[in-house]
């Protein structure tokens, strides 16, 4: 018996046939242009896997949402680069969902749900997101939030290399040679003092949150927080309500941990498996880690993600895109005008 056709094929020989019909009733999944090596399918994903392992491949699935200009620059700048966008092709199948969206998927479990639905269950908390899986259903890279073309290329290479048989991704992505930056880490009159001992500051914190920021020496992004995000009025007020302190995760520099363990600041970098610097790591008394940013942020999101916990909002709306467009919402009401990208 012949094999059956590549089930892709059908899906897109089915699309084009009645293209007419679904732009005229059904509006469009995905306002940002989305490249042409991504695929269209019958969003199983079991059989999307598998459809891929048969290829040598790979999938990724991507959670984007309209208007998200982090989406925009991923989409429209890193995945048209044309080395990237080659890799891409040859190692992955490829599929985007919208955050919001009411496509059906069928997750790896069998359950059947909207791709919003999906995006609560992955606790999906920026656009983008890059999940990446391997023959098993496995996802060994996960991507929350926009990552320059560098490290999303590094990511891709760590997954079409099988590369987690050895090394974690976090591992992978900080083991990338350093940038041309500030070979010391930024000074900020906010940051406490070293040697850091997190439980004690976290249990004299009174009611102010804890943040940490895990930085590395000639790193550019961290220079562009410093020098951009932290320069901001109302950055700098919110800073305010927090406890913060720095520490490099390349040294070996004494730290007790939050839980109270005694190590020291690459060791405890290490086990939180941050895949970008800076990264941004917050803990509540009582509560431990209640939220993280671990990519590339402007200074407006960096404002909404220290609202978000200084606030307390994070205990009653899980979701950080949707109080991101509450508060966006509520600034345009008001005749501000919201530029997310700054």
């Amino acid at each position: 018996m012949p094999p059956d056709p590549d089930r892709r094929t059908l899906v897109g020989a089915l699309l084009a046939s009645c293209a007419g019909l679904a732009t005229a009733q059904v509006p469009a999944p995905h306002a940002i242009r989305i490249p042409p090596w991504f695929v269209e399918t019958l969003l199983d994903l079991r059989e999307d896997i598998a459809d891929a392992a048969r290829d040598n491949k790979r999938l990724l699935l991507y959670f984007g949402q309209d208007g998200c200009p982090y989406c925009r620059a991923l989409m429209q700048t890193t995945f048209v680069e044309t080395r990237i966008a080659a890799k891409a092709a040859q190692h992955f199948v490829a599929i985007a969902l919208n955050l919001w969206g009411d496509r059906e998927v069928t997750w790896i479990d069998g359950r059947t749900m909207s791709e919003k639905e999906l995006g609560r269950v992955l606790q999906v908390q920026f656009t983008p997101t890059v999940l990446m899986f391997d023959e098993k259903a496995q996802v060994v890279a996960r991507l929350d939030g926009y990552f320059p073309a560098p490290r999303m290329e590094a990511a891709l290479d760590y997954v079409a290399g099988r590369m987690e048989r050895r090394l974690t991704l976090a591992e992978h992505l900080n083991g990338l040679p350093a940038d041309a930056a500030r070979a010391t880490l930024s000074p900020e009159p906010f940051l406490r003092a070293p040697p850091h001992d997190l439980a004690a500051l976290l249990q004299g914190a009174g009611a102010r949150p804890l943040l940490v920021l895990v930085e590395r020496k000639s790193c550019a992004s961290c220079d562009e927080m410093h020098r951009e995000g932290f320069r901001r009025p109302e950055v700098r007020k919110l800073l305010g309500r927090f406890v913060v302190v720095q520490i490099d995760a390349d040294a070996p520099t004494p730290l007790t941990a939050p839980d109270g363990t005694r190590t020291d600041a690459r060791a405890w970098a290490r086990q939180l498996a941050l895949p970008y610097a800076p990264a941004l790591v917050f803990f509540e008394a009582g509560r431990g880690e209640v939220f993280r940013v671990e990519s590339y942020l402007r200074p407006f999101h960096l404002a909404e993600a220290l609202e978000y916990v200084a606030s307390g909002a994070w205990r009653e709306q899980p979701s950080f895109q949707r109080f991101i467009q509450a508060r966006a919402e509520r600034l345009r009401q008001r005749g501000r005008t919201v530029d997310l990208w700054k």
